[in-house]
């Protein structure tokens, strides 16, 4: 083989080497994008599921329930109210 042949070789298989390498790198960022966005996805299902049951018990609520009843629950969820003898129990573990 002449020496430009050789050269042309090398060449050729140092560019496929490169490309592969950029390619498999490319597809592991791709690989973990990918799981992010599933582990995020399946947050946000969780959060609409909890929101869902939150329609659903206040349109329950609404239709089943009388006007102190939602008075009394929008005053104890949003405002924090409580009846003078009842005790919280706050929990402080995060779980």
């Amino acid at each position: 083989m002449s020496r430009a042949v050789k050269k042309r070789s090398i060449i050729l298989r140092l560019l496929v080497i490169f490309v592969s390498v950029f390619m498999i790198t490319k597809l592991v960022g791709l690989l973990n994008d990918l799981n992010s966005k599933k582990s995020e996805l399946n947050a946000l299902n969780e959060e609409l599921k909890t929101k869902q049951a939150d329609v659903e018990e206040l349109k329950n609520l609404i239709d089943n329930g009388s006007k102190e009843q939602i008075i009394e629950k929008a005053a104890r969820q949003r405002l924090g109210f409580v009846y003078s003898n009842e005790e919280i129990y706050v929990d402080i573990s995060g779980n």
